[in-house]
């Protein structure tokens, strides 16, 4: 039988955490008084995380983070639980720690990025670097694009990978020297040919290349660390193949179209300590749950091991050591569902100890039973760490992302479905200002993708933010949303600026007629393809919206299959060819529904105040789209904003970037909906 995952309400903020272990110096929140006359500093809301990650070592002595401070680069330190001390082992002043694994107990492999640069400012590849625990013997082991091999202090008479190699997004075994990483074959245009996958010993730079089944996009490793499954997508087929380790050969295990899916089609997430494959796949239900594959046939087992009805299964394996231990799951909010019970026993003591936000437990490599590390946050508290000691239920905090923000002044967030004028009932997320205002003025804040899950229960600088600033925030997972079964995905094909466009005025118009939304200060913002609602919504729903905030918003569908010669796009060939025309709509057959949504040929439409902005070298949605619509807009409405970023790509990288820009939108519902416009 499956296990049913309920979804549950959320329980409101409990006590706060206690001393850091580590972190860097937190901004002091504004005394209670303070905090009813002002609303918290932007720049709280904007800054980069102050601890990006953190993982214990395979034995659980050492605990090791990247620890950022205002002002700072980001060091990667460690911990030694046993002594309570702590060191940097690697930290450069030109560059950021940003990604880390532990390969053993005794050494770590990490890369880098520039938290000081955007995207145009010749932001160099991450490159590879191995150090030990202590801060010795580092080595670099994949040069940086653009540049010689930085600096790092040792004598390395070994060739260097290129700059195109990666650490994998997994854990490999963590038991010897070496570790699995990828390297990447571009084609001239841009798009990625093959990812080979490389075993790369750390202390000598020397690798062996695994063998690929044909051409390959992504791998996965199997509970021992090992390669088990290589991936390829090609003219909208994915092909999954398996390394059976019964004759070490490669087979076709699956094949399904890409971005339709099919009854066969599945997603791994991973392998248990017998072999099995875990992954999500759709079976008799609407929505998708996590079942095992028949690795002899390639099919998903008909009966599911977990299901989480109303949502598709959303999650990743929990382990120790090679042990499967549960599955963390996301429905309304993130959980575990524990197959172990004596793990659910030990998650209510957590639970009771941290009451008031989401607690989700990871272990180290080895198998052992004493340490978790615990990842918690809630709507009103932004994520932290934290070491549970299983045995003896002790508590020792470790570090927070922002530990500026002062939860008692932030604004609950609570999962809401409304009904669609068809019907369709469309998930959200509404936060009310603190004191759960009523007739507030309202912002419907949309997610880009589309065809994603756009809303996650927790604490989201642009939601808390707005909300700070007296206004509700309604954020819809429209229908094209994935998350909430295939039939909600379904109803979002070819429904740019049609039926999806309906659902965000439908959940304005449900607020109002809840007393949560002020019908005469509604303003609709978002970026991507939020950004292309924003401006559909002043053309479909003028008498709706009072204004708009778009960012890097698509302008025009016929521009993202088209494109224009003064750039180059990220999105691949396979998808305009394979995927766009299905989900959003074909450049030929559509042509009359692509014109009637299209933002820019009716532009001239557009009366209400509106807040455009874009970054110079965004691939996604170039700035070409932008310009394109100003010249469109700008003879017809004399109240449209124009912010140009000339560094940034796809959003804003930069802190102080965000901050100028959310300085910017506040000023400018102030205007519009704000306390200004209510004067």
């Amino acid at each position: 039988m499956a296990l049913s995952i309920p979804v549950r309400p959320m329980c409101r903020l409990g006590s706060a955490l206690a001393l850091l272990l580590v972190a860097a110096a937190p901004l002091h929140a504004a005394p209670a008084s303070a905090a009813v006359l002002t609303p918290p500093p932007i720049e709280r809301f904007f800054i980069n995380s102050q601890m990006a990650d953190a993982s214990l070592s395979p034995d659980a002595r050492y605990l090791a983070a990247i620890s950022g401070a205002s002002g700072r680069r980001d060091y990667l330190i460690v911990i030694d639980l046993h002594k309570r001390t702590a060191q940097t082992v690697a930290g450069y002043q030109d560059a950021d720690i940003r990604r880390f694994e532990w390969v053993n107990n005794g050494r770590l492999l990490f890369d880098l990025t520039d938290h000081q640069l955007a995207p145009g400012g010749q932001v160099m590849a991450a490159g590879l670097y191995a150090v030990d625990r202590d801060g010795g013997n580092l080595r670099q082991l994949a040069g940086r694009r653009g540049e010689p091999p930085m600096s790092i202090g040792t004598n390395i008479t070994r060739k260097i990978l290129p700059w195109h190699t990666f650490m994998l997004d997994q854990r490999g075994a963590q038991n010897s020297d070496h570790v699995y990483v990828e390297s990447v074959e571009f084609l001239e245009d841009g798009e990625v040919r093959n990812v080979n996958l490389l075993r790369l010993d750390t202390t000598t730079g020397t690798y062996q290349t695994v063998p690929r089944p044909g051409r390959v996009e992504d791998w996965m490793l199997d509970h021992k660390g090992e390669p088990r499954l290589a991936l390829s997508s090609e003219k909208g087929i994915t092909t999954m193949h398996y390394l059976d380790p019964a004759n070490g050969q490669w087979r076709v295990l699956s094949s399904f179209n890409s971005y339709q899916g099919g009854k066969d089609a599945f997603a791994p997430l991973g392998f248990g300590s017998d072999g099995t494959l875990y992954a999500t796949a759709y079976g008799k239900s609407d929505t998708t749950a996590l079942v095992t594959i028949d690795l002899a046939t390639g099919k998903p087992n008909p009966e599911p091991l977990v299901v989480t009805p109303g949502y598709d299964f959303t999650g990743i394996l929990v382990r120790s050591g090679e042990k499967v231990l549960g599955v963390q799951v996301r429905t309304d909010a993130d959980s575990i569902a524990w197959f172990n019970p004596a793990m659910a026993e030990a998650q209510k003591k957590l639970d009771a100890a941290l009451p008031g936000t989401v607690n989700l437990m990871s272990f180290p490599a080895q198998n052992q039973s004493e340490w978790a590390l615990v990842k918690s946050f809630s709507d009103v508290r932004p994520l932290s760490y934290v070491l549970y000691n299983l045995r003896t239920g002790a508590l020792d905090p470790v570090g927070e992302a922002y530990p500026g923000i002062a939860p008692q002044r932030m604004s609950q967030q609570d999962p809401v479905r409304y009904k669609a004028r068809d019907g369709m009932e469309i998930p959200a997320l509404l936060t009310l200002p603190r004191g759960g205002a009523k007739n507030a003025p309202l912002v419907v804040l949309v997610h880009g993708g589309p065809h994603v899950r756009g809303n996650h229960w927790g604490w989201k600088p642009e939601t808390q933010f707005l909300a700070s600033r007296g206004y509700a925030v309604l954020e819809p997972d429209f229908r094209g949303s994935t998350g909430y079964g295939d039939k909600h995905f379904r109803a979002g094909w070819k429904q740019w600026g049609l039926a999806m466009q309906n659902d965000l005025a439908d959940g304005a118009r449900w607020a109002v007629a809840q007393g949560y939304a002020d019908p005469k200060r509604i303003c609709i913002a978002g970026a991507s393809y939020g950004g292309y609602a924003v401006l559909m919504g002043l053309v479909n729903d003028p008498d709706l919206y009072k204004c708009g905030v778009s960012w890097a918003g698509v302008t025009d569908i016929n521009l993202l299959y088209d494109g224009h010669w003064s750039f180059t796009s990220d999105l691949s060939a396979q998808w305009k060819q394979y995927g766009m025309p299905d989900l959003i709509g074909d450049k030929v057959k559509d042509a009359a529904q692509l014109k009637a949504t299209s933002p820019l040929a009716q532009a001239a439409r557009i009366k209400a105040p509106l807040l455009l902005a874009y970054g110079g070298v965004d691939q996604r949605v170039p700035m070409y789209h932008g310009r394109k619509f100003l010249d469109a807009v700008k003879p017809h409405n004399k109240q449209v904003e124009w912010i140009e970023y000339p560094d940034e790509g796809h959003g804003w990288r930069l802190p102080q970037n965000r901050v100028d820009f959310w300085g910017r939108v506040e000023k400018f519902l102030d205007k519009n909906i704000g306390p200004a416009a209510a004067n």
